[in-house]
């Protein structure tokens, strides 16, 4: 009998359902398969392929209500934005794939002599593996891409969130030729089978820590990677802010999510000239979030995901308040399973809250004397995924082309207009996806030259 992997409720530890995990030993035969499927779906146009996965969008919306109940119970997050997250996975499916097409057509170049086709042709079988944070966002953002340029695809989810990346898979497959998209079910273990077995790319969002091994194991032959890691995203205010916008916006992409976001401002450098109005007032609105299971329609924030995850948090805020930092919003009394949102003041660079990912409902804020001591401390880090500027726009843009990150927003989160890359510096990132450019990366790209005659 198959070993079972049951997911949780993360508000109160009740089992939502099971899957059957998938045996290591297994996964290669999947792969195989997967291969077999390929050899159909390649042959087919990128229209047909873009066309039937278009399908799926109309049973998405009408599933979105059921699915969305499924996600929020098993992730956690409130009702609203679980059924949210499902009809944003509808509803930009379209337009996604008008762009992956475009994307992937045929180029021509030339000179004199010559006349070059740039094809972008399909790895074979792409290992998509995804996180629990978005866990039907996460998924699609790597499954759509990989499946418009030809790839089959095996999707290892988060052992965390199976249960709605089953149902999506599920819903998928409706429409898809027979193992072209496959699912398996696991932890660490079957990610890693998953990584060794033959496959020619990884698409993989997560840990940095994962992601390096990721990297290590795909060396030997070389495999291709898309690697979306960790962030510990900077939130710079300089003295000419408008410190409402400022304020606002750091509390938005602070505790979106529960904080459980990889482009959450986590770490706040605002000049000392302003440094108490601001704290005030993010204090204020911080002190106002709801926070309660996926079921309570009051709502603004869930729980942690899991129990390790709420003492990872709980003890950098702890350790923080151990070296001197300041409460300036909730800080301690966390109920079971959940963490209080919290802001601290008086923080500095010494504190692992100001180092580490924390990815939970937390801002830390330092005080700083000038734009380039903000700099300074904002890109002594490794991981560079993204960030923000407040400030005049002129100085806020400056500061933010200094900025060491792959995304940086002036007077606004790091999230840019559609079809721009989603991309990470240092160690946010290897390759990038998302924009023309990036759905390119899912494909190989083959070069036919013919002489010219004369």
């Amino acid at each position: 009998m198959s070993e079972m992997l049951k997911s949780f409720n993360p508000a109160n530890g009740e089992v939502v359902g099971e899957v059957a995990v998938s045996s290591p030993e297994d996964i290669g035969e999947t792969v195989v398969r997967a291969h077999r499927a390929a050899l159909g779906w390649r042959d087919q146009s990128l229209e047909d392929r873009a066309q039937l996965l278009g399908r799926a969008a109309d049973r998405l919306d009408e599933r979105a209500e059921e699915l969305g109940h499924l996600l929020s119970r098993e992730m956690g997050k409130p009702l609203k934005y679980g059924i949210g997250e499902v009809r944003f996975c509808s509803e930009s499916i379209l337009g996604k794939l008008d762009e992956m097409v475009g994307a992937l057509q045929p180029r021509t170049l030339e000179d004199d002599n010559t006349r070059s086709t740039l094809y972008y042709e399909p790895f074979g079988v792409c290992a998509a593996i995804s996180p629990w944070n978005y866990p039907m966002s996460m998924p699609q953002w790597l499954v759509l891409p990989a499946l418009v340029a030809g790839n089959a695809v095996v999707l290892k989810p988060s052992e965390e969130t199976p249960l709605i990346a089953q149902a999506y898979v599920d819903t998928l497959n409706e429409f898809l030729p027979a193992e072209v998209l496959q699912i398996v079910h696991g932890a660490d273990e079957q990610g890693r089978a998953l990584v060794k077995a033959d496959v020619g790319l990884i698409a993989f969002t997560g840990s940095r820590t994962a992601g390096k091994h990721i990297l290590g194991s795909a060396a030997d032959k070389l495999k291709r990677v898309i690697l979306e890691l960790g962030g510990k995203d900077p939130f710079i205010v300089l003295p000419d802010a408008d410190i409402e916008a400022a304020a606002q916006c750091a509390v938005e992409n602070g505790y979106e999510n529960g904080g459980q976001m990889c482009v959450s401002s986590e770490r706040v450098y605002v000049h000392d000239s302003i440094a108490e109005a601001f704290e005030q007032r993010v204090a204020e609105l911080v002190g106002n979030i709801r926070y309660g299971p996926w079921d309570d329609e009051s709502a603004e924030m869930g729980p942690m995901i899991n129990e390790r995850q709420r003492l990872h948090v709980i003890g950098q805020i702890e350790d923080a308040i151990k070296q001197g930092a300041t409460v300036l919003a909730g800080g301690t009394d966390h109920p079971a399973r959940f963490v209080v949102p919290t802001v601290l003041g008086k923080c500095d660079e010494s504190m692992t809250i100001m180092r580490d990912e924390t990815f939970g409902p937390v801002l830390a804020i330092q005080r700083v004397g000038s734009a380039e001591e903000a700099v300074r401390l904002a890109n002594d880090n490794p991981l560079g995924l993204g960030g923000s500027v407040f400030g005049s726009p002129e100085a806020a843009r400056a500061v933010a082309r200094r900025i060491e990150s792959g995304m940086v927003g002036v007077n606004k989160s790091c999230f840019g207009a559609s079809g721009t890359p989603w991309v990470g510096a240092k160690e946010s990132g290897y390759g990038y996806h998302g924009s023309v450019e990036g759905h390119r990366q899912f494909a190989q790209v083959k070069v036919i030259s013919e002489g010219k005659l004369a």
